[in-house]
């Protein structure tokens, strides 16, 4: 089966240095996805899906809350909150899902069948299909139009190819384009005018002019070529060159090659950062990820993943939601004071209810006088004393007291209200 890399639509928030972190999930075919934190371009996790055991491709919602990777051999599709990377459900789809691509919106999900020549339709609000598009033999790569009308679908066929378009209305394709051989990965321009088209049989890139749905360039690339990703600013592809072990940097203005850059055993899959400082390609002969400084078009890394890494989505993350959950402590007389013991809240994800270990909890009286801080323990509970002057007053501590955390790149800030009582 040919691979198709579905691009990640992502939208940054404006914030110049917003929290959360840009991640990169790595489809591998071998048995699980693994986590890519590109601040340390290390792998902080593996998510294991027991109802999935053969990621193929992976993409990201346009918020980065949610991803989803097609299971090749289980016929589904997993989801999974990416803020706390948790699997949330296993989605049946058709036979030997392949590509896919999110809406813009995040609305619904489209994921192409390769082994029964159909598209099936998620609803991303149910995580249900409710649509399935026949689209004619095998469906490949897949990628929505940035207005969301239309669904284009590469066909992995041998001799001349197409790109099936669909209504997203009508949930019908409406029309067909001519490509070259073996048409695999498929990836949209920024300004949605653009879809560049790989075609593996034919070692070139077809530009597919959106308003009249016809091919306006070819670019040549390298031998065997797979997967593809775009620039930020639309001016350059990358393309991986699965038997050239080689990704081809593409001009998009005259759609010709400016180079190749030497990766890993037989790339198949790539993906930009959302500022397009970095690329990363999978390799699915070496079981690595290489990184690619687009600056420079030099690699500056290479990472050890699963076995088999195919399909790659790289987005921004935001922090998860988090719960702070505020005690009881009790209140001591003292000759020039007062003495609080037990100040003590609980820090937990919302979305898995997870305990939040080594995290800064401050204490402060109800109108914000500080009394201590402590940090959290592996239980997300943090407790500590207070020993307060006697001009705080009784009658304000008896109001109980204020939990706050601040938040980080993980996780969201929380405050909670806690009590105090005389003992």
């Amino acid at each position: 089966m040919a691979a198709a890399v579905a691009a990640a639509l992502v939208v940054s928030p404006a914030s110049a240095a917003p929290a959360g972190r840009v991640l990169g999930y790595v489809a591998n075919n071998g048995g699980g996805v693994s986590v890519i934190d590109t601040a340390t371009n290390a792998v902080s996790e593996t998510i294991s899906d027991s109802g999935g055991n053969s990621p193929y491709m992976a993409a990201v919602a346009f918020d980065g809350t949610r991803g989803y990777v097609t299971n090749s051999v289980q016929n589904t599709l997993t989801v999974i909150d990416t803020p706390t990377n948790a699997v949330d459900r296993s989605v049946p789809v058709g036979s030997h899902p392949a590509g896919v691509a999110v809406a813009p919106g995040g609305g619904f999900v489209y994921v192409t069948n390769y082994g029964d020549g159909t598209v099936s339709v998620v609803d991303t609000a149910t995580l249900t299909v409710t649509a399935t598009i026949t689209v004619g033999q095998n469906p490949d790569g897949v990628v929505v139009t940035r207005d969301g009308r239309a669904v284009y679908v590469t066909h992995d066929v041998v001799g001349p190819s197409k790109v099936s378009v669909i209504d997203t209305t009508a949930n019908a394709v409406v029309t067909t384009i001519p490509v070259g051989s073996t048409s695999t990965a498929i990836a949209a321009s920024a300004d949605g005018t653009r879809m560049y088209v790989v075609n593996k049989g034919s070692d070139t890139v077809s530009a597919i002019d959106v308003a009249s749905r016809t091919v306006v360039g070819t670019a040549a690339v390298g031998f065997t070529p797979h997967g593809i990703a775009l620039s930020p600013d639309g001016t350059r592809a990358y393309v991986t060159n699965s038997e050239f072990d080689s990704v081809s940097v593409v001009d998009l203005t005259t759609m010709t090659e400016l180079r190749k850059i030497v990766v890993g055993d037989r790339p198949i899959g790539v993906a930009l950062t959302p500022d397009g400082a970095s690329a990363y390609v999978t390799n699915f002969g070496s079981n690595t990820v290489s990184v690619i400084d687009t600056a420079t078009d030099a690699v500056t890394g290479t990472l050890a993943v699963g076995q088999r890494p195919v399909g790659i989505a790289v987005s921004f993350v935001p922090p998860a939601p988090s719960k702070l959950a505020g005690g009881h402590a009790q209140l001591q007389l003292r000759l020039l004071g007062f003495t609080v013991r037990g100040l003590d809240a609980t820090l937990t994800e919302k979305h898995t209810g997870a305990p939040v270990a080594g995290q800064k909890v401050i204490f402060q009286t109800v109108k914000g006088t500080p009394l201590c801080t402590a940090t959290t323990n592996s239980s997300g509970t943090a407790t500590c004393d207070s020993q307060v002057p006697l001009l705080v007053g009784l009658s304000t501590l008896l109001q109980g007291f204020t939990a706050s955390y601040a938040g980080d790149n993980e996780h969201g800030g929380a405050s909670s209200h806690g009590y105090i009582t005389l003992l």
